[in-house]
């Protein structure tokens, strides 16, 4: 067990290097940055975290006729740079890092995240792991409640799913769980917001945020109701696919189980079929789901929110991460990046480990990584 613990540890190394340098090549070449947005907050052609930077826009346009183009700026590799002084383009380069030619700047990331020194954001007077700390219980708390109760209700839906398999009961809710898993999370989050959030329809649940204005002032028991009152819809769209997932999961595991020559003998042997489901073939097939319970928790709160909590304007790890990425925020980018492989590799051991505690007969010493 110890030396598989330790190849698959030593493989997280080459894994993790490979995520960050392929994002950091792609960053290379993607359009705009933060120099060319600051560039563009001055000449008044950025609007916010969903602008975009490119070719001759109007704002360029007007900007260079009111400037006036400076000889040693028209040839400047960012666009709308024209008429500033090169001088202040070249500062601009040494804050944000890029007087450094890219493998320099390269070496010089990986050196600082094995420290797990991320760096400050471009954009924020504050540090990238203090940004995670401030956005992590948002979308932790939205993890925790859709596990839980996609757990609570998909395996005892899954397992009477299984014992009645063919049934009318099996076919119709079969047909309601593929519907549901066909179903895009953000455009039922947009369904939703329609009927139930003062869209076309009901306005019975809020817009965004998790609390209310004045939620500190509440009592403790309507602080509790306020909270569930404002996750009720994130949870919903974001519980959909998950629930359909792990629904049909239980239900194929179980199938399988039930099939098996030991259950013919424990039947043969005069077991009730209660005892034959939950004596025999619970353990065996709940292996497979308690075992993906780490990941598909860590995947709720980490990325499976990203489009709910921006629709929902959840100022989550979602959010931070999608106006990052808008905003060319690079060190809050990549230190996020590293930060979610990280965890989603542990996870993935983890999640490995977890078929041996529950089945002790899986030998892990036997196999290959």
């Amino acid at each position: 067990m110890s030396a598989y613990i330790a190849r698959r540890i030593f493989l997280m190394l080459p894994t993790l290097l490979g995520i960050l340098f392929v994002s950091f090549v792609v960053v290379q070449f993607a359009p705009g940055g933060p120099v060319e947005r600051v560039i563009a907050q001055l000449s008044g052609a950025d609007t916010g975290a969903g602008s975009r930077i490119s070719g001759s826009s109007d704002g360029d346009f007007g900007a260079r006729t009111q400037m006036g183009a400076s000889a040693d700026a028209v040839n400047s590799k960012y666009r709308g740079a024209q008429g500033l002084d090169p001088d202040f383009i070249k500062s601009l380069e040494k804050q944000f890092g890029f007087d450094k030619p890219a493998p320099e700047r390269f070496a010089l990331m990986l050196y600082n995240f094995s420290r797990f020194d991320f760096g400050k954001s471009y954009f924020r007077d504050t540090t990238v792991l203090q940004l995670i700390k401030e956005k992590l219980p948002v979308s932790m708390s939205l993890g925790i409640w859709m596990t839980l109760l996609t757990y609570l209700i998909s395996i005892p839906l899954g397992i009477r799913k299984a014992v009645q398999d063919g049934s009318k009961f099996d076919t119709w809710t079969s047909a309601v769980i593929i519907i549901g898993f066909a179903i895009p999370g953000f455009l039922f989050a947009i369904l939703l917001i329609i009927l139930f959030a003062g869209g076309s329809f009901m306005s019975i649940f809020p817009l965004r945020g998790l609390t209310s204005d004045g939620w500190d002032q509440f009592p403790w028991y309507w602080k509790i109701l306020d909270y569930f009152w404002h996750i009720t819809l994130p949870l919903i769209a974001m519980g959909l696919g998950a629930f359909a997932t792990m629904t049909l999961l239980t239900k194929n595991s179980f199938l399988d189980e039930i099939r098996k020559q030991y259950v013919m003998t424990a039947r043969a042997k005069g077991c009730s079929e209660r005892q034959v489901l939950y004596n025999h073939i619970f353990r065996n097939a709940m292996l497979i789901v308690i075992a993906g319970f780490p990941g598909a928790f860590v995947h709720a709160f980490f990325s499976g929110s990203l489009l709910i909590e921006t629709i929902f304007s959840l100022d989550g790890l979602g959010l931070l991460g999608f106006e990052s990425v808008l905003n060319r925020d690079y060190p809050v980018v990549f230190g996020t990046l590293f930060i979610f492989s990280l965890v989603g590799l542990v996870v993935n051991l983890i999640s490995d480990l977890a078929y041996m505690w529950i089945d002790p007969r899986i030998d892990f010493e036997a196999r290959e990584v």
